[in-house]
């Protein structure tokens, strides 16, 4: 599994828990911090963010691919229709959260959310209303 991480990087504890709830090992970490200039037009920074990632044409569609996405919500919406773009589906993502009483404060992994499941999930709704 290879694991884009677009946030914090991630510890080994959280790494042990990624690979215990997925059940295969991370061949490799890519650390892509993001930082985007909010007075800047976006869509050409995430160009700039993409062009570090080493993946290339059917690299993107067969590889085993998990995302830590950014912590804003306008750069994660647009990473993830430029990854479904390359990959054809949604990748899955972390979901982290605080350890509670933790000082200095940690994050545990809390869980991997299936982005495609939630989509062909969704379009079965879609489907189902227009009965």
């Amino acid at each position: 599994m290879m694991i884009l991480n677009f946030s914090h990087p991630l510890t080994e504890q959280q790494l042990d828990q990624i690979r215990q709830m997925v059940g295969e090992p991370i061949e490799q970490v890519i650390f892509l911090p993001v930082h985007f200039d909010n007075g800047q037009p976006f869509l050409p920074q995430l160009e700039a963010l993409m062009a570090n990632i080493p993946f290339q044409g059917d690299e993107w569609q067969n590889l085993s691919i998990l995302v830590n996405p950014p912590s804003l919500n306008f750069i994660t919406a647009l990473l993830l229709a430029e990854l479904h773009g390359r990959m054809g589906y949604f990748p899955p993502i972390l979901r982290l959260r605080p350890v509670e009483g933790a000082l200095p404060p940690r994050y545990e992994v809390a869980e991997i959310l299936n982005l495609q499941q939630v989509r062909e999930s969704a379009r079965k709704h879609r489907y189902e209303a227009n009965r």
